[in-house]
């Protein structure tokens, strides 16, 4: 007679607890952390200061021609609105009896 298969059972132990890191592990990370991301940051200025080219003396004079130019221009145009609404809301108060000429 063929004998029943002996059914081991095996003892499931639960897996040991992770224990949580403690305080002072939790801020020592997070002060190398913030280390690490301040040399990354560091390290990425100075990749972009390298790419800083200065301009040459007749490029500042071109675009500082062209930004007083600009500057004139734009007062110049202000001005001429200013002007028009300012006669155009005075004839307006005049015909409403708002202001006596």
């Amino acid at each position: 007679m063929a004998t029943k298969p002996a059914i081991v059972k095996s003892e499931e132990r639960p897996a040991p607890k992770r224990q949580e890191p403690s305080a002072l592990a939790n801020s020592f990370e997070r002060v190398t952390d913030l280390w690490a991301t301040f040399t990354r940051f560091l390290s990425d200025v100075r990749a972009e200061t390298r790419k800083v080219v200065t301009p040459s003396r007749r490029e500042v004079q071109a675009t500082t021609t062209v930004v007083i130019v600009s500057v004139f221009i734009f007062g110049l145009f202000f001005f001429l609105v200013d002007w028009i609404f300012g006669r155009g809301l005075h004839a307006l108060l005049i015909r409403l009896g708002g202001v006596r000429s």
